[in-house]
Protein backbone atom coordinates (compact mmCIF):
# COMPACT_ATOMS: atom_id res chain seq x y z
CA UNK A 1 0.00 0.00 0.00
CA UNK A 2 1.32 3.40 -0.74
CA UNK A 3 1.57 6.13 1.31
CA UNK A 4 -1.31 7.99 -0.60
CA UNK A 5 -3.42 5.02 0.03
CA UNK A 6 -2.59 4.75 3.19
CA UNK A 7 -3.19 8.71 4.21
CA UNK A 8 -6.43 7.91 3.00
CA UNK A 9 -7.64 4.82 4.73
CA UNK A 10 -6.43 6.72 7.52
CA UNK A 11 -8.14 9.82 7.25
CA UNK A 12 -11.45 7.94 6.28
CA UNK A 13 -10.95 5.76 9.41
CA UNK A 14 -10.43 8.91 12.01
CA UNK A 15 -13.22 10.69 10.48
CA UNK A 16 -15.79 8.18 10.47
CA UNK A 17 -14.51 7.31 14.22
CA UNK A 18 -15.45 11.30 15.13
CA UNK A 19 -18.30 11.41 13.00
CA UNK A 20 -19.93 8.10 14.63
CA UNK A 21 -18.91 9.00 18.12
CA UNK A 22 -20.35 12.81 17.54
CA UNK A 23 -23.66 10.79 16.57
CA UNK A 24 -23.64 8.42 19.65
CA UNK A 25 -22.84 11.98 21.98
CA UNK A 26 -26.30 13.68 20.48
CA UNK A 27 -28.44 10.73 20.84
CA UNK A 28 -27.32 9.97 24.40
CA UNK A 29 -27.92 13.73 24.99
CA UNK A 30 -31.23 13.25 23.84
CA UNK A 31 -31.63 17.41 22.78
CA UNK A 32 -29.23 19.62 20.36
CA UNK A 33 -26.91 21.19 22.56
CA UNK A 34 -26.14 23.59 19.48
CA UNK A 35 -28.31 26.10 18.29
CA UNK A 36 -28.87 29.80 17.78
CA UNK A 37 -29.76 30.20 21.24
CA UNK A 38 -26.57 28.34 22.43
CA UNK A 39 -24.46 30.10 19.71
CA UNK A 40 -25.87 33.67 21.17
CA UNK A 41 -24.82 32.67 24.75
CA UNK A 42 -21.21 34.16 24.13
CA UNK A 43 -20.78 37.81 24.11
CA UNK A 44 -20.71 39.37 20.79
CA UNK A 45 -17.12 40.06 20.85
CA UNK A 46 -16.48 36.36 21.33
CA UNK A 47 -18.55 35.51 18.57
CA UNK A 48 -17.01 37.63 15.92
CA UNK A 49 -13.19 36.42 17.11
CA UNK A 50 -14.51 32.63 17.00
CA UNK A 51 -16.06 32.82 13.16
CA UNK A 52 -12.82 34.64 11.92
CA UNK A 53 -11.16 31.81 13.16
CA UNK A 54 -13.19 29.50 12.02
CA UNK A 55 -13.01 30.92 8.36
CA UNK A 56 -8.86 30.57 8.74
CA UNK A 57 -9.74 26.54 9.75
CA UNK A 58 -12.20 26.54 6.92
CA UNK A 59 -9.36 27.67 4.68
CA UNK A 60 -6.45 25.00 6.18
CA UNK A 61 -8.91 22.32 4.90
CA UNK A 62 -8.60 23.58 1.24
CA UNK A 63 -4.87 24.90 1.39
CA UNK A 64 -3.56 21.80 -1.21
CA UNK A 65 -3.21 23.78 -4.07
CA UNK A 66 0.86 23.22 -2.85
CA UNK A 67 0.96 19.82 -3.42
CA UNK A 68 -1.28 19.34 -7.03
CA UNK A 69 1.50 19.63 -9.33
CA UNK A 70 3.42 17.28 -7.45
CA UNK A 71 0.88 14.62 -7.53
CA UNK A 72 0.25 15.59 -10.89
CA UNK A 73 3.67 14.24 -11.71
CA UNK A 74 3.10 10.71 -10.53
CA UNK A 75 0.43 10.67 -12.79
CA UNK A 76 0.64 8.36 -16.09
CA UNK A 77 -1.00 9.24 -19.39
CA UNK A 78 -3.12 8.55 -21.43
CA UNK A 79 -5.36 10.04 -19.90
CA UNK A 80 -4.01 13.56 -19.71
CA UNK A 81 -2.77 14.06 -16.50
CA UNK A 82 -4.72 17.43 -16.08
CA UNK A 83 -7.92 15.88 -16.83
CA UNK A 84 -7.00 12.51 -14.11
CA UNK A 85 -6.13 15.63 -11.88
CA UNK A 86 -9.40 17.80 -12.42
CA UNK A 87 -11.83 15.16 -11.67
CA UNK A 88 -10.22 13.74 -8.73
CA UNK A 89 -9.93 17.06 -7.19
CA UNK A 90 -13.63 17.45 -7.74
CA UNK A 91 -14.46 14.15 -6.20
CA UNK A 92 -12.03 15.07 -3.25
CA UNK A 93 -13.40 18.39 -2.54
CA UNK A 94 -17.12 17.17 -2.55
CA UNK A 95 -16.24 14.11 -0.30
CA UNK A 96 -14.26 15.98 2.27
CA UNK A 97 -17.00 18.90 2.25
CA UNK A 98 -20.26 16.50 3.14
CA UNK A 99 -17.60 15.41 5.90
CA UNK A 100 -16.83 18.59 6.72
CA UNK A 101 -20.13 19.74 7.05
CA UNK A 102 -21.80 16.55 8.19
CA UNK A 103 -18.72 16.95 11.44
CA UNK A 104 -19.08 20.29 12.32
CA UNK A 105 -23.15 20.45 12.28
CA UNK A 106 -23.38 17.30 14.15
CA UNK A 107 -20.48 17.97 16.66
CA UNK A 108 -21.84 21.49 17.31
CA UNK A 109 -25.51 19.07 17.81
CA UNK A 110 -23.26 17.02 20.37
CA UNK A 111 -21.61 19.72 21.83
CA UNK A 112 -22.41 22.80 21.62
CA UNK A 113 -20.09 25.86 22.53
CA UNK A 114 -18.09 23.13 24.32
CA UNK A 115 -17.28 21.59 20.83
CA UNK A 116 -13.66 21.09 20.41
CA UNK A 117 -11.41 22.06 17.82
CA UNK A 118 -9.94 18.67 17.76
CA UNK A 119 -13.40 16.86 18.47
CA UNK A 120 -11.32 13.24 19.42
CA UNK A 121 -10.17 15.52 22.31
CA UNK A 122 -13.76 16.19 23.42
CA UNK A 123 -14.51 12.21 23.96
CA UNK A 124 -11.53 12.08 26.47
CA UNK A 125 -13.28 10.98 29.56
CA UNK A 126 -15.80 9.00 27.28
CA UNK A 127 -16.01 5.34 26.51
CA UNK A 128 -14.94 3.14 24.24
CA UNK A 129 -11.36 4.57 24.69
CA UNK A 130 -10.12 1.63 22.60
CA UNK A 131 -12.34 3.49 19.58
CA UNK A 132 -10.80 6.78 20.17
CA UNK A 133 -7.20 5.55 20.56
CA UNK A 134 -7.81 4.12 17.06
CA UNK A 135 -8.84 7.44 15.49
CA UNK A 136 -5.51 9.04 17.23
CA UNK A 137 -3.47 6.94 15.70
CA UNK A 138 -5.12 6.73 12.18
CA UNK A 139 -4.48 10.98 12.93
CA UNK A 140 -0.93 10.42 13.74
CA UNK A 141 0.01 8.35 10.49
CA UNK A 142 -2.08 10.51 8.17
CA UNK A 143 -0.33 13.82 9.76
CA UNK A 144 2.91 11.77 9.37
CA UNK A 145 2.41 11.31 5.40
CA UNK A 146 1.10 15.05 5.51
CA UNK A 147 4.75 16.44 7.07
CA UNK A 148 6.19 14.22 4.81
CA UNK A 149 4.41 15.94 2.10
CA UNK A 150 4.52 19.48 3.48
CA UNK A 151 8.25 19.17 4.81
CA UNK A 152 9.65 17.94 1.16
CA UNK A 153 9.44 21.86 -0.47
CA UNK A 154 11.60 23.33 3.09
CA UNK A 155 14.31 20.89 2.97
CA UNK A 156 14.94 20.87 -0.76
CA UNK A 157 14.99 24.60 -1.07
CA UNK A 158 17.23 24.96 2.07
CA UNK A 159 19.70 21.66 1.24
CA UNK A 160 20.00 23.28 -2.18
CA UNK A 161 21.33 26.86 -0.46
CA UNK A 162 23.20 24.82 1.57
CA UNK A 163 24.85 22.22 -1.08
CA UNK A 164 26.02 25.90 -3.07
CA UNK A 165 27.17 27.36 -0.52
CA UNK A 166 29.79 24.72 0.54
CA UNK A 167 30.24 23.39 -2.17
CA UNK A 168 33.13 21.24 -1.86
CA UNK A 169 32.22 20.05 2.19
CA UNK A 170 31.98 16.39 2.38
CA UNK A 171 29.94 16.70 5.15
CA UNK A 172 26.95 17.95 2.81
CA UNK A 173 27.92 15.90 -0.35
CA UNK A 174 29.65 12.69 0.70
CA UNK A 175 26.61 9.84 0.55
CA UNK A 176 25.84 6.86 2.89
CA UNK A 177 23.98 3.72 2.09
CA UNK A 178 22.23 1.73 4.67
CA UNK A 179 20.38 -1.80 3.83
CA UNK A 180 17.36 -1.74 5.85
CA UNK A 181 16.11 -5.40 5.16
CA UNK A 182 12.00 -4.21 5.68
CA UNK A 183 13.13 -1.67 2.77
CA UNK A 184 12.60 -2.84 -1.00
CA UNK A 185 14.02 -0.69 -4.32
CA UNK A 186 17.67 -0.85 -2.68
CA UNK A 187 19.88 0.31 0.02
CA UNK A 188 18.96 3.70 1.89
CA UNK A 189 21.10 7.00 0.29
CA UNK A 190 21.61 9.85 2.81
CA UNK A 191 23.99 12.13 3.71
CA UNK A 192 24.85 13.09 7.24
CA UNK A 193 23.86 17.37 6.21
CA UNK A 194 20.37 15.63 5.57
CA UNK A 195 20.12 13.45 8.35
CA UNK A 196 20.98 16.33 10.74
CA UNK A 197 19.05 18.78 9.43
CA UNK A 198 16.04 16.81 9.35
CA UNK A 199 15.89 15.69 12.26
CA UNK A 200 17.06 19.69 13.96
CA UNK A 201 14.02 20.88 12.10
CA UNK A 202 11.57 18.07 13.09
CA UNK A 203 12.92 18.66 16.84
CA UNK A 204 12.12 22.32 16.76
CA UNK A 205 8.85 22.39 14.81
CA UNK A 206 7.61 19.80 17.77
CA UNK A 207 9.08 21.51 20.26
CA UNK A 208 7.02 24.97 18.97
CA UNK A 209 3.77 22.60 18.73
CA UNK A 210 4.55 22.08 22.51
CA UNK A 211 5.29 25.04 23.72
CA UNK A 212 2.17 26.53 21.52
CA UNK A 213 -0.80 24.17 21.79
CA UNK A 214 -3.36 26.17 20.59
CA UNK A 215 -4.86 23.40 17.73
CA UNK A 216 -7.51 25.76 16.33
CA UNK A 217 -5.86 28.95 16.19
CA UNK A 218 -2.74 27.30 14.51
CA UNK A 219 -4.67 25.88 12.46
CA UNK A 220 -6.82 29.34 11.74
CA UNK A 221 -3.73 31.14 11.36
CA UNK A 222 -1.96 28.30 8.93
CA UNK A 223 -4.62 28.41 7.16
CA UNK A 224 -5.12 32.06 6.57
CA UNK A 225 -1.55 32.84 5.73
CA UNK A 226 -1.54 29.88 3.00
CA UNK A 227 -5.13 29.91 1.56
CA UNK A 228 -4.83 32.81 -0.46
CA UNK A 229 -1.32 32.93 -1.81
CA UNK A 230 -1.10 29.19 -2.32
CA UNK A 231 -4.80 28.16 -3.06
CA UNK A 232 -5.94 31.27 -5.41
CA UNK A 233 -3.36 33.64 -6.00
CA UNK A 234 -0.99 31.34 -7.58
CA UNK A 235 -3.71 29.15 -9.49
CA UNK A 236 -5.52 32.22 -10.53
CA UNK A 237 -2.20 33.88 -12.10
CA UNK A 238 -1.32 30.71 -13.93
CA UNK A 239 -5.12 30.54 -15.16
CA UNK A 240 -4.62 34.10 -16.73
CA UNK A 241 -1.14 33.59 -17.83
CA UNK A 242 -1.63 30.12 -19.77
CA UNK A 243 -5.30 31.27 -20.56
CA UNK A 244 -4.20 34.72 -22.47
CA UNK A 245 -7.03 36.78 -20.91
CA UNK A 246 -6.39 40.08 -21.43
CA UNK A 247 -6.74 42.80 -18.61
CA UNK A 248 -9.71 44.15 -18.19
CA UNK A 249 -11.34 41.32 -19.91
CA UNK A 250 -14.77 39.66 -18.15
CA UNK A 251 -12.83 36.36 -17.15
CA UNK A 252 -9.87 38.62 -15.64
CA UNK A 253 -12.73 40.94 -13.90
CA UNK A 254 -14.15 37.66 -12.74
CA UNK A 255 -10.63 36.17 -11.46
CA UNK A 256 -9.36 39.16 -9.92
CA UNK A 257 -12.35 39.45 -7.93
CA UNK A 258 -12.34 36.29 -6.65
CA UNK A 259 -8.39 36.48 -5.83
CA UNK A 260 -9.58 40.10 -3.76
CA UNK A 261 -12.65 38.28 -1.92
CA UNK A 262 -10.20 35.35 -0.54
CA UNK A 263 -7.22 37.95 0.03
CA UNK A 264 -9.83 39.75 2.86
CA UNK A 265 -10.94 36.51 3.98
CA UNK A 266 -7.69 35.00 4.56
CA UNK A 267 -7.03 38.87 6.54
CA UNK A 268 -10.14 38.50 8.41
CA UNK A 269 -8.83 34.92 9.40
CA UNK A 270 -5.49 35.78 10.54
CA UNK A 271 -6.67 38.63 12.68
CA UNK A 272 -9.18 36.01 14.22
CA UNK A 273 -6.62 33.11 14.69
CA UNK A 274 -4.00 36.15 16.48
CA UNK A 275 -6.84 37.21 18.45
CA UNK A 276 -7.61 33.87 19.69
CA UNK A 277 -3.45 33.04 20.21
CA UNK A 278 -3.32 36.21 22.70
CA UNK A 279 -6.03 35.33 24.45
CA UNK A 280 -4.90 32.08 24.50
CA UNK A 281 -1.74 32.67 25.88
CA UNK A 282 -3.14 34.32 28.92
CA UNK A 283 -4.12 31.37 30.35
CA UNK A 284 -2.36 29.09 28.41
CA UNK A 285 0.41 26.39 30.45
CA UNK A 286 3.38 25.10 28.08
CA UNK A 287 3.21 21.69 26.85
CA UNK A 288 -0.59 21.23 27.58
CA UNK A 289 -3.29 21.16 24.99
CA UNK A 290 -5.78 24.04 24.31
CA UNK A 291 -8.92 22.84 21.77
Amino acid sequence: MGMGMAQAVMSFAYSFIGLGLCISQWASNGEFRGGPAVAGAASSSKRAWNSLLALGNIAFAYTFAEVLIEIQDTLKSPPPENKTMKKAAMYGIGVTTIFYLSLGCIGFAAFGNEAPGNILTGFAIYEPFWLIDIGNICLIIHLLGAYQVYAQPIFATIERRIALQWPEAKFIHKIYAVRVPVMEGGPLSFSLSKLVLRSVFVLFTTLVAMLVPFFNAVLGLLGALSFWPLTVYFPVSMRIARGGIGRGDAKWVLLQSLSTICLLISIAASIGSVADIVDSLKLSTPFKIVS
